[in-house]
């Protein structure tokens, strides 16, 4: 971990056209619960649908994609990463720091979003400290996978959105066999560990069990950011890269 990358990946992150979409998206998900509350009232089945169908399986892995594309992947792409590189710095503190980066962005405008709209949702209810968690964990193995995933294409973002759509979204929330390799199913069972006897109540369960979850996203986590720092090493420091 390095402070002075740090800080200049967060002033990256939370600098020009990106800040935008990192403030809109979880806003939409705020709105969403208000319309949601005024319409249905404290209503838990509605407040799973928002919190598990749209914040664990859209706006999560949206923006892990744009935190950890946008830690490196710019860098990458303009050739500015040559002078990261030449500086005698640990490849592996460089990839540790940007995902430590793009974890804290993505648990400040997605975990505490989810929070407050699960707030919204049902008021003083451990349902929304649940999912938060969920959030939370997602969002660190997201933001490993992305900073990873912008190390090795420079078509990152495009990938990273069929994945996070198609996968997540789609193949990772109803196929069954599929579901397994789901990091949305791997959050889900600490959100349904946390909610505990009401998870089932709740129609809240997750395709794997606790320990599998956890397993999985530590694999995810500590892996990504490990080969990302190995693909680091083997970049050569020429404009082509």
């Amino acid at each position: 971990m390095n402070a002075t990358v740090a800080q200049l990946t967060a002033r990256s992150l939370l600098g020009g056209r990106r800040v935008i979409l990192l403030i809109t998206l979880p806003g939409v998900l705020v709105l969403l619960a208000i319309i949601a509350r005024g319409l249905a009232g404290q209503d838990n089945d509605v407040a799973v649908g928002v919190l598990s169908g749209f914040a664990l399986a859209t706006l999560v892995p949206l923006l892990g994609l744009i935190a950890g594309t946008g830690a490196i992947g710019p860098e990458i792409d303009d050739g500015s990463i040559i002078y990261l590189l030449s500086k005698p710095l640990s490849r592996f503190s460089i990839a540790t720091t940007k995902v430590v980066v793009a974890v804290a962005v993505i648990s400040v405008f997605a975990a505490v979003p989810t929070l407050l709209a699960g707030l919204i949702l049902t008021g003083a209810s451990n349902l929304a400290v649940a999912f938060a968690l969920g959030a939370l964990v997602a969002g660190a193995a997201y933001g490993a996978l992305f900073v990873l995933l912008a190390v090795m294409t420079r078509h990152a973002v495009v990938i990273g959105l069929l994945y996070a759509l198609i996968w997540e979204t789609l193949v990772g929330s109803y196929v069954p066999g599929a579901r397994a390799l789901s990091i949305r199913q791997w959050a889900l069972a600490v959100t349904e560990k946390a909610l505990g006897r009401r998870a089932g109540d709740l129609n809240v369960e997750s395709a794997v069990s606790l320990g599998v979850g956890i397993a999985f996203l530590l694999i995810v986590i500590v892996g990504c950011t490990w080969f990302a720092g190995s693909r680091l090493r083997s970049l050569r420091l020429t404009s082509d890269e």
